[in-house]
This record gives C-alpha cells, structure tokens and sequence, in this order.
C-alpha cells in the first residue's frame, strides 16, 4: 500500500517571499525547527507551545506554501520538512533560518 500525500505545491512555482513570509510567524518557525529536530510528526506530537488546532493550521500554511510534505497515515497527518526540494530551489536558504540564532526580546522602555 503506498503513501497518500495531501496537495503540495510543485517547489518551481513558489517564490521565495512567499516562504519567508510563512515563516516570519514565529510559531511557524518553531514548527520548522521542532521538524528539523524530529524529522517527522504530527500535530499533536510537536512539541509547540499553542494549542494543536494552532499547530494544525499553521501546518497546513506550511504545506500550502511548500515547506513541509504531509501524508495521510489512518487518522494522523504526519508532516515533514521538504528538505531535499527546498535545496534544489533555494540552496542554503532553510539551512540558512534553521542555524538563524533566535530574536532577542526587545528591551522594555522604562530600561
């Protein structure tokens, strides 16, 4: 029996802006890393600070914009970074945000 793939983009039709846009979102961004880490989970097993209908909507913003792969496994939508295709398109680029050391919080004005 093979894989059942939710619709992805094909990679040439995505412009980078589009992917650094997603990936502003800091929450997106942690989802990224969190796969990086993983390599392969689902919604509820990422370890993500929001609620897992977030995690869910941000995933699908990610696939849509063609940074994770997600395929259907019974009832469970495990996602993983589209590692290999993202480098063919844009060398360096996801290696590049995945090492970015994270924003510092901004100081409060009364400092």
């Amino acid at each position: 029996m093979s894989d059942t793939w939710l619709p992805q983009p094909a990679l040439e039709t995505v412009d980078v802006g589009v992917i650094l846009q997603a990936l502003a979102d800091p929450t997106r961004l942690k989802i990224v890393r969190a796969l990086d880490e993983v390599g392969e989970a689902t919604c509820t097993t990422l370890d993500v600070p929001v609620k897992v209908s977030t995690v869910s909507h941000h995933l699908g913003i990610l696939r849509e914009c063609g940074v994770v792969s997600t395929r259907l496994v019974g009832n469970a939508r495990p996602s993983r970074l589209r590692r290999d295709d993202l480098e063919r398109r844009f060398p360096g680029l996801l290696g590049s945000i995945l090492t970015a050391a994270p924003a510092s919080p901004e100081p409060s004005p009364d400092r």
